[in-house]
């Protein structure tokens, strides 16, 4: 059982950045995928970037690339989300996923534990 922790989120103006947060509870972090995605106000959720077990293979979104970086500290059990350069577009909740049973996955059905989310604001 992975318990997931979300932090860093707010309101920030377009062109600014934040560093979202996530902590996971557990002694074997290191053995699973992790993955950021978010869900925008009448949207559906939407696959942001992901983490592979291992030596940490990246994956990112097109419209994120350049702008959004994923890395993780497995010491810490805790996967970061840099994001700059944002947009009102970029505006949604962003939830941070682990799976045990990929090596790293874009699909939101891949992962079996969640958190709860963080907020962030984009105002143009």
């Amino acid at each position: 059982q992975v318990q997931l922790v979300e932090s860093g989120g707010g309101l920030v103006q377009a062109g600014g950045s934040l560093r979202l947060s996530c902590a996971a509870s557990g002694r074997t972090f290191s053995s699973y995928a992790m993955g950021w995605f978010r869900q925008a106000p009448g949207k559906e959720r939407e696959f942001v970037a992901a983490i592979s077990r291992g030596v940490g293979i990246t994956y990112y979104a097109d419209s994120v690339k350049g702008r959004f970086t994923i890395s993780r500290d497995n010491a810490k059990n805790t996967v970061y989300l840099q994001v700059n350069s944002l947009k009102p577009e970029d505006t949604a909740v962003y939830y941070c996923a682990a799976t045990q049973y990929y090596r790293d996955s874009y699909s939101q059905y891949d992962y079996n534990y969640w958190g709860q989310g963080t907020q962030v604001t984009v105002s143009s």
